[in-house]
């Protein structure tokens, strides 16, 4: 192996100084992967970055505010590093006749998007990526991670276990000197943070998909832009040959390379279109059949409340007519009473007025006649009295008179 390394060295030196003669190299300089895409401003410790340049290792590539970049390693692995980020290829060991070798790569800070080439195809534990908080172990598969303050978060994007292409299904290990998490499921996400071991695997929502999406939106609009031309490509897929040359490869493994490649992006993409597909599909049946559920047990329920409904009308009308029948009997009976009791009241009636008929009228005839009596008595008597009286005061008033007045004659006459 460090034979093969050492004239791989010897072949790339020769070809970058070829190629780059204004940047002085060294022997111990690596050739790691080529620049494919770029937007913005992504530097290293030494220079700016631009389409088509080479990477080497322990390079420590730099993207600033709205920039990104997309690097295309030798084993053709992709490393497509967002906005704010910053990134280091720490080891890259491949031996293109065996697909041997090793890749170990870290984010300090910022999003990484790798999907995996020859070296994790031949051995998926092959491809490392470590972070702040611990480890991911790239399984042979498409992942992004998203390195913030204290927190890493990571999304599995490759294909699950039951895609219909015979795809290696992809997984992430997640994990630190606490524990491990795997990810096994096409979206799914964990989370790991200083001091504690990863989080549970949970299915990513929108909002945290449109987190990871926005850190690569700046490199999506560079792809887009009309401002690429055609030439830069050609010169790009030229560099790659050049390499691939310089590593061994003949031109017709280079194409089958090239069209593999090719052919896998776009399985990948019609694969993932697919499972997308039958997932809607699957939802909305699911949708369609909870709806009818739900209306059937709607259904069944207002039913159930119409028939308890009829039965407690049924009964409440029974009731009624129970209670109805026991008025009307009352009512009868009542009835019944009532006109004996009139009938009790009139005959009482017709008694008390044939006993009262002949006994008052001889009553009554009696009685005024008493009165009247009684009222000629008093009447005569008390007038003859008080008359008397009245005409023996009178009498005895003008006696007194008349002898006050011969006192008074007297006592004149004795004064003349």
């Amino acid at each position: 192996m460090k034979k093969i390394l050492s004239v791989l060295s010897g072949l790339i030196f020769i070809i970058s100084t070829s190629v780059f003669a204004e940047e002085k190299l060294t022997i111990e300089k690596q050739l790691v992967g080529i620049v494919g895409a770029i937007s913005g401003t992504v530097k290293t410790e030494t220079r700016e970055l631009k389409a088509g340049d080479k990477i080497y290792l322990n390079e420590t590539i730099v993207a600033g505010a709205g920039s990104g970049t997309q690097i295309l390693l030798l084993d053709q692995s992709t490393f497509t590093i967002g906005e704010d980020s910053e990134v280091v290829m720490d080891t890259f060991i491949f031996d293109p006749a065996t697909n041997d070798g090793k890749i170990v790569a870290s984010v300090k800070q910022g999003s990484l998007k790798v999907i995996s080439g020859l070296i994790s195809k031949k051995n998926p534990d092959s491809l490392t990526v470590e972070v702040p908080e611990g480890t991911l172990g790239s399984r042979g598969t498409e992942f992004q991670t998203i390195v913030s303050k204290g927190k890493t978060d990571t999304l599995l994007i490759g294909p699950g276990k039951n895609n219909t292409l015979g795809m290696r299904p992809g997984a992430v290990l997640v994990g630190n000197n606490l524990g491990s998490t795997l990810l096994d499921n096409p979206y799914s996400m964990a989370s790991m943070t200083k001091g504690k071991a990863p989080g549970q695997a949970k299915k990513i929502t929108k909002n945290q998909l449109k987190k990871f999406n926005k850190k690569m939106k700046a490199l999506r609009v560079a792809k887009l832009s009309p401002e690429e031309k055609k030439g830069k490509r050609k010169e790009m897929k030229k560099q790659l040959r050049k390499e691939l040359k310089s590593m061994g490869f003949e031109k017709e493994e280079i194409k089958s390379i090239i069209k593999e490649n090719i052919q896998k992006d776009k399985e990948k993409k019609v694969a993932i279109k697919k499972e997308r597909a039958e997932k809607k599909k699957a939802k909305k049946k699911k949708a369609k059949a909870e709806k009818k559920k739900n209306k059937k047990k709607k259904a069944k329920k207002v039913d159930k409340k119409k028939g308890k409904k009829k039965k407690a009308t049924k009964k409440g009308s029974k009731k009624k007519k129970a209670v109805k029948k026991k008025e009307g009997k009352k009512k009868k009976a009542t009835k019944k009473k009532a006109t004996k009791k009139k009938a009790v009241k009139k005959k009482a009636t017709k008694k008390k007025k044939a006993v009262k008929k002949k006994p008052a009228k001889k009553k009554k005839k009696a009685v005024k006649k008493k009165v009247k009596k009684k009222k000629k008595v008093v009447k005569k008597k008390p007038k003859k009295k008080v008359k008397r009286k009245i005409a023996k005061k009178r009498k005895i008033v003008k006696k007194k008179r008349a002898a006050k007045k011969k006192r008074a004659k007297k006592k004149r006459r004795k004064k003349k």
